[in-house]
């Protein structure tokens, strides 16, 4: 009996009845119903060969992972210069101060170190615009009642009026930084990116050295090795 050609079907199965959740009425939970979900995956994967897409220096070798982190540095740059734009003759400093704002508006109070790992920034950053918040009176700190040697804070309510007076702005900002997307394809984005994000977290989360960071997970991936 073949074993592996079970496992990787059983593996098909799971991945069908996964995406069968999430969109219920794209294919009935029938035979006919995974063969047709078979069927898609194997036309969308050769649409995808053969419409692969050109990069920057593409002719001359250079990587995918190369253009894409070139790709990502650019679009970071540009969401930059529109969130400047937007807190331009404001009373915010940087981007990060109302991006702190936000996520405390979204997800209630919570401690400092939280709030900083949610914004991906190293300890010593984020408690320098922890500071900044609190001398401009947008947040408020108080002791936690499970630990008492944390600080919980949350957003004041100078802080929530200064929010929503530059949220129009805000607002326009992360339009324009979609661009000219259709809906589909910014569902594909968040997609690709919220995977991404996925792989990264943990990863950063570790706080590791930055001397060992990229053997250390170079290694452990196993990037570079022949799947």
């Amino acid at each position: 009996m073949n074993y592996t050609l079970i496992k990787d079907f059983m593996g098909l199965l799971e991945q069908f009845e996964m995406e069968n959740q999430d969109h219920p009425n794209a294919y009935s939970g029938t035979v006919q119903g995974f063969k047709a979900w078979m069927f898609d995956k194997e036309n969308a994967a050769v649409q995808r060969e053969l419409e692969e897409p050109y990069w920057e220096g593409k002719e001359n070798g250079r990587t995918p992972e190369s253009a894409i982190n070139t790709l990502l540095v650019h679009l970071n740059r540009y969401a930059k210069t529109y969130s400047k734009s937007a807190i331009s003759n404001s009373e915010f400093s940087t981007q990060e101060d109302f991006i702190y704002l936000i996520n405390l508006k979204a997800f209630g109070q919570m401690t400092k170190m939280e709030l900083i790992k949610k914004n991906i920034h190293e300890k010593p950053v984020g408690m320098l615009i922890i500071a900044r918040l609190l001398r401009q009176g947008w947040i408020v700190q108080t002791e936690s009642d499970i630990d008492k040697r944390s600080k919980l804070i949350h957003i004041s309510e100078a802080g929530l009026e200064a929010l929503e007076n530059q949220m129009e702005k805000i607002r326009k900002a992360t339009h324009i930084v979609a661009g000219n997307l259709t809906y589909d394809e910014k569902m594909d984005l968040i997609r690709i990116l919220n995977k991404l994000d996925r792989f990264h977290y943990p990863i950063f989360s570790r706080n590791i050295d930055a001397h060992e960071l990229i053997t250390t997970v170079y290694e452990e991936y196993s990037f570079g090795k022949k799947k």
